[in-house]
């Protein structure tokens, strides 16, 4: 009589797929004869060592193990289907290993081909608690204890039954999850009946209706998953309203511990009612009018969106009905609330930002190219477009799909990607799910699990390479389609699109246009087929590049004014080879662009008047140093002989640079320092340049041979301080010192026209900016010269100056022209504004009195104070007058206060003992904000303001820039009165005392 056969070699069983060959040959020796005909099942398994090890703890724990061995040995069908779970599950190896009888579950041949309906699973469910699931409010008779262990039993029996069907019968991924979601509605039903035992006769106090939201109500469970529900109760005949409450509320509680608290057999699943009015803080259970007057006044469009999947699942099913009757038509109205936009923007948003970094890339469900961005996109397309379409109302994902590509709103070829791409994605959840029966969402990173994956879902050869290549397409897939789902069917509205694209009505197009935030969608779809319209090369390009442009402008503050921007710029770059191009093939560029029109009104008028500067956006956007641009100012200056046009080519080199800046400030990439700091080199190299071509000008003019005296201009205010904001004026005061020699008189005029001319040439209309110099600060303001000498500022200084012009000279910083004039003026007002002695106690109080008749006088008529930028508590003026008075104060023994700029001079002032660290800091931050709100104001309304905006989609446009998210506005708002109080008591500390 010959022995078991003997055991493969090791080498052997390593090319079979087992990682532990020796422990597989010990296995398979305990196996005996049934080693043989079940080693190729083994192999073909998820995990070969762990199906194997699994077989042989289920044949221990049984009292004839040979007989199943044998049976199994026959069976390839029954053996495929145990040992395919084994490897794939130890969640159900451990079970199988508690409950061995539950082997023969998988004997059943119908397995493969026969779903259990929905009923049978409430049925058996029910009886498994001893309820009788005809009766209209089945409640459980078994002991209560059992009946909770049973129905977990009961649970893992028949998700047995699902996972070897499953994972053996290639068993559709929507099949599996619908049949998850009945289990799981018939697992309600019977966990309700034990709490009707628990409860007692109160419990016949109130008709409950449990609604499954989320998967679980649209019919696509995961394996592992909360199952979201809401409780609807109404009071029995008879019954007071209180005692119903009671009742209801003592059910569902008692429902969702059933299935959720541990014991001997484990859990089911949390029973997760977040979903309910009012989330967490909000009652357990209400009735169905109270359900629907806080779903008609106070629901959020999130809230709507959930209501998409509602579906009654247990408890009483007339009540059921009527919920979701009295709901359903809420969802198709949402899209027409105001806010919907922002908030469905801030719905994903929030989502993608609470990922933690470390998951990011290995999200499944959450993160870019994941689960979640087709759950939202279908939705999202089913509220838009549900309203005018029932058809399209199918709580599934997948079927939801289906009906949108058949109904036209998503093309074909699309759709059927997207499918296939979503169906992977939920089949892999499903796999790393099944494993140990935990709910996981982040797919592993390490060899062994990647393995096991890949093998689970038929990649026998390289698995772990060979799923995550797969996984990584399917990702891709659903980033590019992403985008595509919601705009490329627009173009189909208004272009003639090649292939079986979707075609939207217009009626469809100018509705998505509005969901998607587009205030006139009448003037889009015009836009729209401008740039699509046609056979041409740039029509095609177009067709190709605004599916995302319309993404990037919907994500903006402004769609309108982006799409708008988009078609006067290409209009006017239509026919420059590169615009497009570089726009197709370098997505930086056609990004930062999109976010740029959408934005600002300031940039985008630039732009339009500097097309060009969209090749700027591909480059970096830091501020350039003034010494190249006054070179390059001059140089372009130095070709043309009229002045004019010299200074337009000046103008011009300035708009380019304006551009540069505003869109570094734009994009987040320029600080708020170096945004003004940028501003104020621009405008030293602008005055520069002109500063040269008005000398030669009125050289000729005058038929002087040279200059008959050295001029220089001095930047005072926030130009001297070197923050100067998009809106500024350039103060200055201009100084001359004449050559040897010279004529005073001539030399006088000389400069005093020069300056004129350098005015004038600035401000003259034109298609750039206009650079307004204003001398107003000049000793005397608008009635002295325009001009002085060096001796002539001294001897005013010397005998007519008060504190407020030593205040003004704090900001005095001489730049432009001669350096010899420069540096002599410096010399001249150093000791007047930082004395050596500090101020008398008379010019403090004198400084506190201006400034308070500067509070009370020259806030605008009508402004508020707690919001104006410049003038308001704890504005600009606040913290810039107590920096001011602490150099006056303090600069002629603290060297750090020697500097026009504000910063630079509070840092020095912590670093003296002056202000505490904490003041400087809360100074320091108040000041960073209100110059990045001004700073914002002006780049988003074209023009600059010391008020917050009014209009809301302004105000969002500044917090966008601000780095809020688009229903950020009132948190910016509550940010900046906050920042500000803090800034206005250190002023008060600091300033007045």
């Amino acid at each position: 009589m010959s022995g078991p056969p003997a055991a493969p070699a090791p080498q052997n069983l390593s090319r079979l797929g087992f990682l532990d060959p020796q422990a597989a040959r010990e296995g398979l020796a305990a196996l005996g004869e049934a080693a043989e005909p079940l080693l190729a099942i083994v192999a073909g398994t998820a995990d070969p060592d762990q199906a194997l090890a699994g077989l042989v703890r289920l044949v221990e724990g049984l009292d004839d193990p040979a007989a199943m061995l044998r049976e199994i040995a026959d069976d390839e069908g029954t053996a495929m289907r145990l040992l395919s779970v084994l490897g794939a599950s130890t969640a159900l190896a451990e079970h199988l290993a508690r409950h061995p009888e539950h082997w023969t579950e998988l004997t059943d041949p119908a397995i493969g081909c026969t779903r259990p309906a929905a009923y049978a699973l409430r049925e058996d469910m029910l009886r498994v608690v001893g309820a009788d699931p005809a009766d209209p409010t089945p409640t459980a008779t078994v002991v209560d204890p059992v009946a909770v262990d049973a129905l977990r039993v009961e649970y893992r029996r028949v998700l047995l039954r699902l996972a070897a069907r499953d994972l053996s019968h290639h068993l559709g991924v929507d099949d599996v999850a619908a049949e998850l979601s009945d289990l799981a509605a018939a697992t309600l039903e019977a966990a309700l009946a034990v709490a009707r035992q628990r409860v007692g006769e109160g419990a016949g106090l109130a008709r409950l209706a449990v609604i499954a939201m989320g998967k679980c109500g649209g019919h696509e469970l995961n394996y592992v998953s909360d199952v979201d529900v809401v409780f609807v109760y109404e009071a029995v005949e008879g019954a007071s309203d209180n005692a119903a409450n009671r009742a209801a509320t003592q059910l569902a509680a008692h429902l969702m511990r059933i299935c959720s608290d541990p014991t001997g057999e484990g859990e089911i699943w949390p029973v997760d009612a977040n979903l309910r009015p009012e989330g967490k803080s909000g009652p357990l259970v209400r009735t169905l009018a109270s359900h629907e007057g806080y779903y008609q006044r106070w629901a959020k469009t999130w809230e709507f969106q959930a209501l998409l999947k509602a579906r009654p699942v247990a408890g009483d099913r007339a009540l059921g009905r009527a919920y979701v009757d009295t709901m359903g038509p809420l969802v198709w109205t949402a899209v027409e609330r105001e806010g919907f936009v922002e908030e469905t923007q801030a719905m994903r948003r929030r989502v993608v930002d609470h990922i933690p970094s470390r998951e990011a890339e290995r999200q499944l469900k959450l993160g870019s190219g994941g689960l979640r961005d087709v759950e939202f996109a279908v939705q999202l397309l089913q509220m838009v477009h549900g309203r005018a379409d029932p058809s399209i109302r199918p709580p599934t994902t997948l079927s939801a799909l289906a009906r949108l590509t058949r109904g036209g709103y998503i093309g074909r070829e699309d759709g059927e990607a997207l499918h296939e791409a979503y169906a992977f994605l939920r089949t892999l959840e499903h796999r790393m799910q099944l494993h140990q029966l935990r709910r996981l969402h982040v797919v592993p990173a390490d060899e062994a699990s990647m393995r096991r994956l890949g093998r689970s879902m038929g990649y026998l050869r390289d698995s772990a390479t060979a799923l995550d290549k797969e996984w990584q397409h399917h990702r891709r897939e659903v980033r590019r389609l992403h985008q595509k789902l919601f705009y490329r069917p627009l173009l189909g509205a208004v272009a003639l699109l090649p292939g079986e694209e979707a075609r939207l009505s217009p009626e469809a197009a100018r509705a998505r246009l509005a969901a998607l935030g587009y205030l006139d969608p009448e003037a889009a779809l015009r836009h729209l087929e401008a740039l699509t319209g046609g056979v041409s090369r740039a029509a095609n390009i177009q067709r190709t590049l605004l599916p995302v442009m319309l993404q990037w402008f919907a994500e903006g503050p402004d769609p309108d004014a982006g799409l708008f921007g988009f078609r006067r710029i290409s209009e006017s770059l239509g026919g420059s080879p590169w615009y497009l191009q570089t726009l197709r093939d370098e997505g930086q560029v056609a990004e930062r662009l999109a976010h740029v029109l959408a934005t600002s009104r300031y940039a985008t008028a630039l732009l339009e008047r500097e097309p060009q500067g969209v090749r700027m956006l591909g480059e970096s956007l830091a501020p350039l140093a003034a010494e190249a641009l006054s070179e390059e100012m001059l140089a372009g200056a130095a070709r043309r002989e009229d002045p004019d046009k010299a200074v337009r080519a000046v103008r011009a080199i300035r708009r380019r640079e304006l551009f540069r800046i505003a869109a570094g400030d734009l994009l987040g990439l320029t600080d708020v320092t170096e945004v003004g700091a940028g501003l104020s080199r621009l405008t030293d190299a602008t005055l520069e340049a002109t500063l040269a071509v008005a000398g030669a000008a009125v050289r000729r003019q005058r038929r002087l041979d040279a200059a008959p005296t050295r001029l220089a201009i001095v930047a005072m205010g926030r130009y001297g301080g070197f923050e100067l904001s998009y809106g500024s004026d350039a103060d200055v005061m201009f100084v001359h010192e004449p050559e040897p020699g010279a004529d005073p008189h001539v030399a006088s005029t000389y400069a005093q026209a020069v300056a004129n001319e350098v005015r004038r040439l600035l401000a003259a209309p034109g298609h750039d900016p206009a650079l307004v110099v204003d001398a107003d600060l000049r000793p005397e303001g608008k009635q002295g010269p325009l001009v002085r000498t060096l001796d002539s500022y001294a001897a005013y200084y010397a005998k007519w100056s008060a504190v407020w012009e030593f205040q003004a000279l704090l900001r005095a910083d001489a730049v432009v022209g001669d350096e010899g004039v420069r540096r002599r003026f410096e010399e001249l007002v150093d000791p007047l504004r930082y004395p050596a002695q500090g101020l008398s106690d008379d010019d403090v109080v004198e400084v506190r009195r201006i400034k308070a008749r500067v509070d009370q006088e020259r806030l605008p008529r009508g402004a508020d104070p707690a919001t104006h930028l410049k003038l308001g508590r704890g504005g600009l003026a606040d913290i810039e007058w107590t920096v001011q008075l602490l150099q006056m104060r303090w600069a002629g023994t603290v060297p750090g206060l020697r500097t026009s700029r504000t910063l630079p001079a509070l840092a020095a002032a912590r670093d003296a003992g002056l202000v505490a660290t904490d003041d400087a800091d809360a100074l320091t931050e108040g000041w960073r904000r209100v110059s990045r709100i001004r700073n914002a104001i002006t780049l988003v309304r074209g023009g600059p303001s010391d008020q917050l905006p009014r209009d809301p989609r302004e105000r969002a446009a500044v917090a966008s820039i601000l780095g809020y998210p688009p229903s950020g506005s009132e948190e910016m708002l509550n940010d900046h009165l906050r920042q500000t109080r803090i800034s206005r008591s250190v002023v008060d500390r600091v300033f007045w005392e």
